[in-house]
């Protein structure tokens, strides 16, 4: 079977976005069919929205990325499918790559990672996210017993508070202003409370709503001496942060997560394939199905990253179909 070329979404850099045929090259073993891609909020929305600062723009580019900031830029890392071409023993296999949205794609066999069989193609759009969050954690280094808070409940925020909830003896809130996402709580096993509501003196707090407030609120319950490590990603905005009161007398510690470079503890004997190797074998359990709120057709990519983009939408994470 020979697939000449392929269609693929860029974003345009100022809201708007297309889908326009792709050549497909000649360099890879492997002929990809996607089943399902994903769209991370936090970075696509930006990207879509021209708000990707120019210091950035070497830094943000995905592994596959095709085009320049701020636009057309064909971008993306959370895809999910079947190889249709290549040696007999990938033939037929789900695979993940960290590829953009796009129908059909050629790769190496070195850049995709075979799904585990306990994890359906349809929860593995999750990849990237969980690889964020494990990297949060090692990061943020949560120890049995701590009292940890996560700020912010979307799909990094809600994973981080799944992960660190199977501490022995940890107690852990998820924080977030929006009632709507208090259905979390009970699915992931973790205590969801308002900012109203959020317990002090935490011994770890990880913040990943991207907003002034929310930051403000992790700052606030902090314990004495305890770190705070931001997740979120503001892109060209500027955040207003509260540093005097008592951040200093309390001694508090804000440090920065990005899932770009392995972190320190664990770079010496981990590289990226094999972290997000153990993050796609962390999609092993069903209940977290409930970060999938939102599925839309490739087709309408366009219009779904312009809905995703408006505040008001509550949707978790939005899986992409194929068919």
């Amino acid at each position: 079977m020979t697939i000449p070329y392929a269609h693929a979404f860029w974003s345009l850099g100022d809201g708007s976005g297309e889908i326009s045929q792709a050549e497909l090259s000649d360099a890879g073993e492997l002929m990809v069919r996607t089943c399902y891609s994903a769209i991370s909020r936090g970075s696509e929305t930006l990207v879509f929205n021209g708000q990707v600062p120019p210091s950035e723009y070497a830094r943000m580019r995905a592994p596959f990325q095709s085009g320049d900031f701020p636009g057309p830029v064909k971008y993306g890392y959370s895809n999910v499918g079947v190889v249709e071409q290549g040696a007999h023993d990938w033939h037929g296999r789900h695979v993940y790559c960290l590829y953009p949205h796009q129908t059909h794609y050629r790769i190496a066999a070195s850049d995709v990672v075979r799904l585990p069989e306990d994890v359906p193609p349809q929860r593995a759009v999750l990849g990237a996210n969980m690889e964020t969050a494990l990297n949060a954690m090692w990061d943020a280094a949560p120890a049995a017993g701590d009292r940890i808070s996560v700020v912010g409940a979307g799909v990094v925020g809600a994973l981080v508070a799944w992960l660190c909830a199977k501490l022995p003896g940890a107690q852990v809130q998820l924080i977030d202003i929006d009632e709507r996402k208090r259905f979390l709580g009970s699915a992931l096993g973790v205590e969801f409370v308002t900012p109203a509501d959020a317990a002090d003196e935490r011994d770890l707090v990880i913040h990943a709503s991207a907003s002034d407030a929310g930051l403000q609120t992790a700052l606030a319950i902090a314990g004495f001496e305890a770190s705070v490590v931001e997740l979120s990603w503001y892109g060209s905005r500027e955040v207003n942060l509260p540093l005097g009161e008592a951040f200093h007398a309390r001694r508090l510690t804000l440090r920065s997560s990005q899932v770009g470079s392995v972190s320190p503890s664990h770079r010496a004997r981990w590289n990226h394939k094999r972290r997000l190797s153990l993050a796609l074998s962390l999609l092993n359990d069903e209940c977290l199905d409930v970060l999938i709120s939102g599925e839309s057709h490739f087709r309408d990519l366009p219009q779904t990253l312009a809905r995703l983009s408006r505040s008001d939408d509550d949707t978790l994470c939005e899986r992409i179909r194929y068919d």
